[in-house]
């Protein structure tokens, strides 16, 4: 079970200096637990008004991906489900789990709040439109997610967890090294094809629409929705495996997204 408690006194800074007042919201739940599909988790560039990032990251902390879920450390999980941003202020709506089911229970929080994820506590350091970050606060847990793993050869499926869930500073430089070099591009076909990359990562186009200029753009990795971008648009930022993209076109066949340099 997840919990959120208050936790004051953060001040972060991204893109801007922000005052951040740490808080949590209201809980949801209900239903019969069996899964389902997922709700639809989108973010049209018109209604967000950003800022893109309030708080600071964390070098001890995880990254979740939006629309997609996170495996921690002694079991359990934590998905991106939904982004509030007003101008000023953003918040993010938290759910439990690694993979959507009905009846899982959800949080929205901001900055500095405290998430107590199946008895591991962690803080919420940073929120985007693309990702949460969290900090675990036991030194254990800080261990077993920077853990190397037994191999750093992607098998496929739920195997390739200790690849696609970690801060081991080895795994994610293979990640790196896997993508284009930084102000490359990456063109993603959008005709259903998959593209697979040496951690286990598969990234795929699920749906383009020239006439709104929007797009979508799922991940997968150990078997784990990581990562479901709906309705991106030139210019928005994405993440995978640690590493920061920008949308940077829309065709007809296929978006293309640029390595960032910062």
């Amino acid at each position: 079970m997840l919990r959120v408690s208050r936790f004051h006194g953060f001040t972060g800074s991204v893109l801007a200096v922000l005052a951040l007042v740490a808080g949590c919201g209201s809980s949801s739940g209900g239903g019969d637990g069996t899964p389902t599909t997922a709700p639809t988790t989108t973010r049209a560039a018109a209604e967000d008004k950003g800022p893109v990032c309030v708080g600071e990251t964390s070098w001890d902390g995880l990254h979740v991906l939006r629309g997609g879920g996170f495996q921690l450390p002694g079991g359990g999980g934590v998905q991106y489900a939904g982004v509030q941003a007003d101008g000023t202020t953003r918040k993010a709506t938290l759910r439990e789990g690694a993979r959507y089911a009905s009846g899982q229970q959800q949080w929205t929080v901001e900055p500095g709040a405290r998430v107590t994820v199946s008895g591991h506590a962690y803080t919420v350091r940073q929120i985007c439109s693309f990702r949460v970050v969290l900090e675990p606060e036991a030194a254990a847990d800080r261990a077993a997610l920077a853990a190397a793993p037994k191999s750093m050869k992607s098998v496929g499926g739920s195997a390739d967890a200790p690849l696609c869930f970690t801060t081991n500073p080895d795994v994610l430089a293979a990640a790196s090294a896997g993508f284009p070099d930084e102000g490359e591009n990456l063109s993603l076909v959008g005709n259903g094809g998959v593209q697979r990359f040496p951690t286990g990562l598969s990234l795929t186009v699920s749906y383009l629409d020239t006439d709104a200029g929007t797009a979508g753009i799922a991940a997968n990795c150990a078997a784990t929705p990581v990562a479901a971008y709906e309705d991106v648009r030139v210019g928005d930022p994405v993440e995978f495996a640690g590493v920061l993209f920008e949308v940077s076109a829309l065709t007809e066949t296929a978006v293309s997204i640029t390595r960032s340099t910062t």
